[in-house]
């Protein structure tokens, strides 16, 4: 349901479930987010430890960080904004506290604009604004800016479109931890259930946070990422 009582379209249900879907094209199978460092670490051991880890990283930074900024991205992309856009765009840039963590911003930034150039080409408006994300700095678009754009094309309410963007990153560090830790399927989705129980939550405060508000500050998850450039035994590229 949106925010307004009415129910949320077929058309924009659908494509909030294609963006969040690990199936979509954009490599985020591919990255931990620190979770394999503090595995090797010792800190994540088990379902107990890695369910605590993600709910933790969750309210910590995904909801002081990435959520906010796409919160505020996708309202500047509807009003065709784009220096409101540049300036979320450089702000994700400047506050990734490690290489590998800039790096993933990036690549997925880069192969989600990729994914809406092949969904939108027959669209002229929307390929202009395709083409506006791509030249937004001499970087690529970091992930959280090139999913407001996606989100911003759904017509969902954004409060809808932020669930969307944490159930799909739950659902690639459930993954991870299970091939990571290991875990059985069913300890994966008992913490995916942990995860989606939180997920509400973190989503109101991110909507409740204004600019100067907002922060990429964690410092033992910002350790653990550089450590993890260097560990000796890998699965995953962060």
């Amino acid at each position: 349901m949106s925010t307004a009582g009415n129910a949320l379209s077929a058309h924009s249900l659908l494509q909030l479930m294609w963006l969040a879907s690990p199936a979509l094209p954009i490599g985020g199978f591919s990255y931990s987010e620190g979770l394999e460092s503090a595995i090797d670490a010792g800190y994540v051991t088990g379902e107990g430890s890695a369910a605590t880890w993600l709910v933790d990283q969750l309210h910590v930074a995904q909801s002081r960080s990435d959520m906010p900024a796409l919160a505020q991205a996708i309202p500047a992309w509807r009003a065709n904004d784009l220096g409101r856009v540049r300036d979320i765009n450089t702000w994700v840039l400047t506050t990734r506290e490690s290489s590998e963590l800039r790096l993933q911003s990036e690549q997925m930034g880069q192969s989600l604009t990729a994914w809406l150039r092949n969904q939108h080409a027959r669209s002229a408006e929307r390929m202009a604004q395709i083409e506006a994300l791509a030249g937004l700095c001499a970087r690529t678009p970091t992930y959280p800016v090139a999913f407001a754009l996606a989100a911003a094309f759904t017509q969902a309410p954004v409060r809808e479109c932020l669930l969307a963007h944490a159930f799909g990153w739950a659902e690639n560090m459930v993954q991870a931890a299970i091939k990571a830790v290991p875990l059985g399927q069913s300890a994966g989705q008992r913490i995916l259930a942990r995860l989606a129980d939180e997920i509400p939550q973190a989503v109101e405060g991110a909507l409740a946070l204004e600019d100067g508000a907002r922060t990429a500050f964690s410092p033992m998850l910002a350790i653990l990422s550089a450590r993890h450039e260097t560990q000796y035994s890998r699965l995953f590229r962060s």
